[in-house]
């Protein structure tokens, strides 16, 4: 039919031109890429609605933040507000921004464009995962002028600052805001950070180009523009997979690599190993006070007591995490005491086992009380080794006598689903962070991440204390060592060992440093060399 052939010849039209076109260019192939693999397919990479820490990886450089984190002296330093007050009764802070910025699609950076961020991540209907609560009691904001804008607090909020440098509360261009909406946004991104978002593409990749107009850095850069043209992020979620991928040049720079291959991967001639030490929460499992038995503080404090913890962080981790008795790490976290060693003492566990009730009934594997077995559902995320963690626990927990049921969940979607029906006794989860207000989330009774059930009124009291005392960081300091030691009196949390991300870089890459928060790298100080 002649429709056919049209179509025929429509086709061979288009073909030829665009084998004419790509003559015409240089090889899209020759722009310098750097290939960066990230590990776990985040559920959505929207960061002010989404809250995994993979998301930060590629996005804290599309995104600038009102204030920056210097990673060396801890302190806050200017963003895209070039200054801030903080009047005397911590309720009110004034920031003035940059007059030089415009996001990557040409609109003017200015306080409308803060306001309307604000507006987009405390619309109930958008679900923010974790920006919403990083802005505490924000109350309202007062716009002075096109660059002097006010934010009004109910009560201080110690961590604001801290929380404003983080990429969940990166500055989006307003007009892609508007024009995609909550749904759309994640896939055309606009920031005014020192990469371009070009392309994502749900599990397979994530690409950035170069911004050239950036100009307006924060200091902890070293470079004012980027230098590498283009990244692309792939995923690599199987940790067997990963040093093979860099073996075969497939990437360049890949973080969660198992001990063993990172050791064996530094010691060749093109390979260096960067460890990075993640502040915030240890790799831990928390204690679900809400269900039988792991109600019974003396079950809880048994379970401890039969862990070997030398011994499980030696085998897994090798000579590359230091062993956690916190629930913060010691990174970021110098000026909160440690609490003493944990004890490993089996034979402690099994009396305190017989105290609580829980005996052998003749020739059973098992414990028993009242006929009932003693059975504890342990659940454990894929990420970090902390599958096989929990195989050595469950084998330290059977040689007391408990049966062991394990689950593994792969993700954080799946995990928050078992944590939702309260079928557990024991579960794996870390947050990181460089605010101990973090703690809050996990220990206060109403937290978001009270996975313990634990309600306790006076670490409640002491926990919004904290919060409060943006003008005493003493007291602050004082509060936490509280909470921390009341944490480990009730025995809510097994901490195992804090958290260290081994990034392993070829040789061609120079230059690649992280950002205060421990995953996030500064791509734009990041050089090539040649392939």
């Amino acid at each position: 039919s002649i429709m056919k052939i049209n179509i025929t010849i429509l086709i061979f039209f288009v073909l030829t031109v665009s084998s004419l076109a790509s003559a015409c260019q240089p090889s899209s192939d020759t722009t310098p890429t750097l290939n960066y693999g990230l590990t776990l397919p985040p559920s959505g990479i929207d960061p002010h609605l989404n809250a995994s820490a993979e998301l930060g990886i590629p996005l804290s450089s599309v995104y600038d933040t009102l204030v920056f984190l210097d990673p060396e002296s801890g302190e806050s330093v200017p963003g895209l507000a070039e200054r801030w007050e903080i009047s005397n009764d911590g309720l009110r802070y004034t920031f003035y921004l940059r007059k030089d910025v415009r996001f990557h699609d040409g609109t003017p950076f200015n306080t409308q464009a803060v306001q309307d961020n604000l507006d987009y991540i405390l619309n109930p209907d958008n679900h923010s995962q974790k920006a919403a609560t990083m802005l505490g009691p924000l109350n309202q904001t007062e716009i002075l002028d096109e660059h002097t804008i006010t934010f009004v607090l109910d009560e201080p909020f110690a961590p604001l600052l801290d929380s404003l440098s983080q990429v969940y509360l990166g500055m989006a261009s307003p007009t892609a805001l508007k024009q995609w909406g909550a749904s759309e946004y994640q896939f055309h991104q606009v920031g005014t950070g020192p990469y371009r978002f070009i392309e994502y593409i749900p599990n397979d990749h994530i690409t950035l180009e170069r911004n050239p107009d950036y100009a307006w850095g924060p200091s902890i850069y070293n470079n004012t523009k980027a230098s590498v043209e283009r990244i692309v992020f792939t995923f690599y979620e199987d940790a067997a997979s990963r040093a093979f991928a860099l073996e075969r040049r497939e990437v360049d720079v890949l973080g969660e690599i198992p001990p063993h291959e990172a050791d064996r991967l530094a010691s060749s001639a093109d390979f260096s190993l960067s460890p990075v030490a993640i502040p915030g929460q240890p790799l831990q499992f928390f204690f679900n006070t809400t269900a039988s038995p792991t109600d019974d503080l003396r079950v809880r404090q048994a379970l401890l007591l039969a862990v070997d913890k030398k011994s499980i962080v030696l085998t897994v981790f090798g000579s590359h995490s230091p062993i956690s008795n916190s629930p913060l790490s010691q990174a970021g976290f110098e000026r909160i005491s440690e609490l003493p060693p944990s004890m490993h003492n089996p034979e402690g566990a099994r009396k305190l086992l017989e105290e609580a009730g829980w005996i052998f009934e003749s020739q059973e594997p098992y414990r028993k009380r009242d006929g009932e077995p003693l059975v504890i559902k342990l659940i454990a995320p894929t990420w970090g080794s902390n599958s096989e963690v929990a195989q050595l626990l469950k084998a330290g927990w059977e040689n007391i006598g408990i049966d062991v049921e394990l689950t593994i969940a792969p993700g954080f979607g799946p995990l928050k689903e078992v944590q939702s029906s309260g079928d557990y006794h024991a579960i794996g989860i870390n947050f990181f962070g460089t605010d101990p207000d973090l703690l809050r989330s996990f220990y206060a009774s109403d937290g978001f991440y009270n996975w313990t059930g634990f309600s306790d009124h006076e670490i409640d009291r002491m926990l919004d204390e904290a919060a409060r005392a943006s003008l005493a960081p003493d007291r602050r300091v004082e509060l936490y060592n509280q909470v921390i030691q009341a944490i480990a009196d009730n025995a809510l949390v097994l901490p195992i060992r804090d958290y260290v991300n081994l990034v392993v870089v070829h040789q061609r890459i120079e230059g690649l440093k992280f950002s205060a928060q421990g995953w996030f790298p500064n791509l734009i100080d990041i050089q090539l060399s040649s392939p």
